[in-house]
């Protein structure tokens, strides 16, 4: 049933893009009627002048340009989806779609550039070689270890905002899930204890935010066991994140589920089973996060006694979506003139979106992607 009904959106997908030849286009802000004057104004040998006025103040840039309202998305196809490195000619379908929704949730023209380097010094000179054409820059799909480099060197590097969404909106979404589950739990998220599998992009992200917002135990398990000081096979990213894990510990997945309040899992699908869940603890929480199919079914999670479970998918109850974030944020960073997103942002966007969520219950501890509330109330903390 399910694979019948994901196999009837992949046929639709294909119909749709081949009838549009993709999802996106540019239109002219003023529409009106082109005379001789404007042509004049608008090209040379008006805007000459608009040149002139630029060069001598830069920060006129926005006032005279698109600049105002525009991001890149930029991916060199190494971490596309559940797909992996498709290459950048095979990651340019996801990037239209993630200007789609910054259009179409949020007003904000973007610009969908696939990179063929894949080095982060490569990566890092190609974006800011680039980067005076842009309001803000979003990284897409781009695989662990070097995103994180490449975050974090663009954003010393270039005096506009630049977010890695895989990380960072992920992370996001989850902790405002989390908040309302607690309210639906009665559990307070500095008490639990969290295990979270996958220890890539944004298992990083979620386990740092979760960190910064009181969280005190939490377990990183990646594809080869529990992520601790006992591993030799660390890269320096992981040894980096043993700072805000419980690094005392060792083994498998199922030695860290044992008594868990909280699954988090950004990896593989069927790693989680219903007797690991039987072994939480009481009223546990299932954010089953991989796509398109989750680390377990969510009717397989419940039956085994999960009381909260959210997936990445729009067909159950609980999507956690980054587009509930990513929207809102670059809003609010181009209108207010934010250079960076920084932790107490992301943990403002978590409690607004969580805080959107009236009554919370065990098939709404986050809002639909499709609440018009969203992109103003997020657009309004990021100052």
């Amino acid at each position: 049933m399910i694979y019948t009904r994901l196999m009837d959106y992949n046929q639709l997908a294909l119909d749709l893009h081949k009838q549009h030849k993709g999802k996106i286009t540019t239109k002219l802000r003023d529409e009106s009627e082109l005379n001789r004057d404007k042509l004049s104004a608008y090209y040379t040998p008006g805007v000459a002048e608009v040149s002139r006025q630029i060069a001598a103040d830069e920060s006129l840039l926005p006032i005279y340009t698109w600049t105002n309202n525009l991001v890149a998305v930029i991916s060199d196809g190494t971490a596309v989806l559940g797909l992996g490195n498709v290459g950048p000619k095979a990651s340019m379908p996801v990037m239209e779609g993630k200007a789609f929704l910054f259009k179409e949730f949020a007003g904000i023209d973007s610009v969908p550039i696939v990179l063929d380097v894949h080095t982060p010094d490569e990566i890092v000179a190609t974006v800011k070689a680039i980067a005076p054409s842009f309001g803000a820059i979003n990284l897409e799909d781009i695989a662990a270890p070097q995103c994180f480099e490449i975050e974090e060197r663009l954003k010393a590097e270039c005096d506009i905002p630049v977010f890695h969404d895989d990380q960072h909106g992920t992370a996001i979404v989850v902790l405002a899930g989390l908040i309302n589950a607690m309210k639906v739990t009665g559990k307070n998220l500095v008490d639990c204890k969290i295990v979270t599998i996958g220890a890539g992009a944004a298992g990083t992200a979620i386990m740092k935010l979760l960190h910064q917002y009181g969280a005190t135990s939490i377990i990183a398990v990646d594809s080869k066991g529990i992520v601790g000081d006992s591993r030799t096979d660390l890269n320096d990213e992981k040894k980096a994140l043993l700072q805000y894990v419980d690094s005392s510990r060792s083994g498998t997945l199922d030695d860290a589920i044992d008594g868990a309040d909280i699954f988090i899992g950004v990896s593989k699908p069927g790693l989680l089973t219903e007797d690991m869940v039987r072994k939480m603890a009481d009223q546990p929480i299932i954010f089953a996060l991989s796509n398109p199919t989750p680390e377990i079914m969510p009717d397989l999670a419940k039956s085994a006694g999960a009381a909260v479970v959210a997936t990445g998918r729009s067909d159950f109850p609980n999507q956690v979506n980054n587009a509930i974030a990513f929207p809102g944020i670059f809003r609010g960073a181009l209108d207010n003139g934010v250079k960076q997103i920084t932790d107490l942002h992301k943990i403002a966007v978590a409690e607004t979106i969580a805080a959107l969520v009236e009554n919370p219950n065990a098939d709404e501890v986050i809002p639909s992607v499709f609440d018009e509330r969203l992109v103003p109330a997020i657009a309004a903390v990021i100052r």
